[in-house]
């Protein structure tokens, strides 16, 4: 059902028997305790609108100071991770002031795209709100950038989302060559549904929000009992959750089609906490220009090269996508400790849900995965550098030759080495004779790899043999190191 707004397109304003002339609505109509929401949805500035499912029950009032504001319960679905907590929302505009610091993206998100009409629509005009507006209005006010357009209600249309049938009034604006809207129901909190662009220049804007209502009702008792938060059981596990991301890899990719920079955190990743990944896709030929529309995923691979896991598959998409050529991707280490082989896998470049015409490129990049006790365990030492070790032991090279092989060894990250605190030195540089011993036990195989590093590691902490830290290098060449004898 369609009224005749087509013809009022520049003013907009609609009437019909459903929504009579003087009809109004604002943000939060009809709100009441024990209303609960389902909404599908995504926003520009959270991963570049990356779907998630945010649910909340309104649990009654809270005080806050002066005001009274509603209390709202509220549990997030994010790809694997799982987000419980509470967030307070205003009487007069229904936008989120508060709650549990672990939402706040999602508040943000939620503000700005399923609260985003409470900017022109709210219950009260004489307190600093904008006052109720009627749907046969000429416009409900101009969006606040340069060039904005008239908010205007365009249409009466039925529309069908998971949560049923509904009888709307699509708000709408065009901008960037393309037209948003906003579908409201009348005596409805929250908008049912939304698909509105961001303001390009050229090219195809990128969507600004998207959501839709998959459920409503109204109950008693809370939605949410027994759901428990990914968050608190990282936070149980003993996970750091406030990642710094410091580990930086600039590298083009194999194939030198793009660049690809990297930051990640934690610097010490560990099984079974959260790394997160901020991924920067720049033309190869300037490192200064951002790709836009990039297909990609984030794979691990074996040393074989054959893929164990996709993030993209694990949060239910064909691949990830980037609109601006930045993304942020955060998921759970399941590598076991050791070095994991993370690959940044780029499909091409190509608007979202259309197949990339060009070839695919990756970047791999090695990353040391920690127990959970700060552990990483010895991997397999290079047969070749027993070798070198043996004639250490009969001295057939010195000891300024052997530690200096070593090093070369661990900077070129040949050798891996347990995280190990680097002493000053000050005092004697002479190696203990033990060590020596266990080298040539170490070259003959009667002592193990990790009695071997357990001497390397005293060496290191000592102050004896220097190493460089491992942010220093982002590259490994697999090469052995220049004779250590003639």
């Amino acid at each position: 059902m369609t009224s005749s707004a087509y013809a009022q397109i520049e003013a907009g304003g609609v009437s019909s028997e459903a929504f009579p002339p003087g009809t109004t609505w604002y943000a939060g109509e009809g709100l009441k305790k024990g209303d609960f929401f389902s909404y599908s949805t995504c926003y520009v500035d959270y991963k570049e609108c990356a779907n998630f499912e945010i649910n909340f029950w309104i649990k009654g009032d809270k005080v806050v100071g002066s005001e009274t504001k509603w209390l709202a319960e509220v549990v997030v679905y994010d790809g694997n991770k799982v987000i419980v907590g509470e967030m307070e929302l205003g009487k007069i505009a229904p936008e989120p002031t508060g709650g549990t610091p672990e939402l706040g993206v999602y508040r943000g998100a939620f503000k700005s795209s399923i609260a985003w009409l409470s900017a022109f629509a709210t219950s009260d005009g004489s307190s600093g709100g904008k006052g109720p507006k009627a749907f046969d209005a000429a416009s409900w006010g101009k969006i606040g950038n340069i060039g904005g357009q008239q908010v205007v209600p365009l249409e009466i249309a039925t529309i069908t989302v998971p949560a049923g049938t509904w009888e709307t009034v699509a708000m709408s604006w065009k901008t960037g060559g393309a037209v948003s809207k906003v579908w409201i129901a009348d005596d409805f909190p929250f908008p049912i549904k939304a698909k509105t662009y961001t303001h390009v220049a050229e090219g195809i804007p990128p969507p600004e929000y998207d959501f839709e209502l998959l459920i409503y009702e109204n109950r008693s008792d809370s939605p949410f009992v027994g759901i428990e938060s990914t968050v608190d059981q990282l936070i149980e596990s003993g996970c750091d959750t406030d990642i710094e991301k410091e580990i930086y890899v600039k590298k083009s990719s194999k194939n030198f089609r793009y660049q690809i920079h990297t930051v990640y955190g934690p610097e010490h990743p560990v099984q079974g906490c959260e790394i997160q990944f901020l991924v920067s896709f720049l033309k190869f030929s300037d490192e200064t220009e951002f790709l836009n529309q990039v297909q990609y995923d984030i794979f691990v691979v074996d040393d074989d090269g054959l893929q164990i896991r996709s993030i993209a598959q694990e949060e239910g998409r064909l691949y990830l996508y980037s609109p601006s050529g930045q993304a942020l991707i955060d998921f759970i280490v399941k590598e076991d400790p050791g070095t994991a082989n993370y690959v940044v896998w780029i499909y091409g470049l190509s608007p979202d849900g259309v197949v990339p015409s060009g070839p695919s490129d990756y970047l791999q990049i090695e990353i040391p995965i920690y127990d959970s006790d700060g552990s990483i365990p010895v991997e397999k030492i290079p047969s070749w550098i027993k070798n070198n070790a043996g004639w250490w032991a009969d001295g057939t090279i010195d000891d300024n030759s052997f530690v200096q092989g070593i090093q070369f060894l661990i900077k070129e990250k040949i050798m891996k080495i347990p995280q190990t605190t680097q002493g000053s030195g000050g005092g004697s540089d002479e190696i203990p004779a033990w060590i020596k011993s266990n080298a040539g036990w170490w070259a003959n195989g009667d002592i193990n790899d990790a009695t071997f590093i357990q001497g390397i590691q005293f060496l290191i902490e000592e102050g004896i043999l220097k190493v460089p830290q491992p942010r220093q290098s982002n590259t490994s060449s697999g090469a052995e190191p220049p004779a250590w004898y003639n």
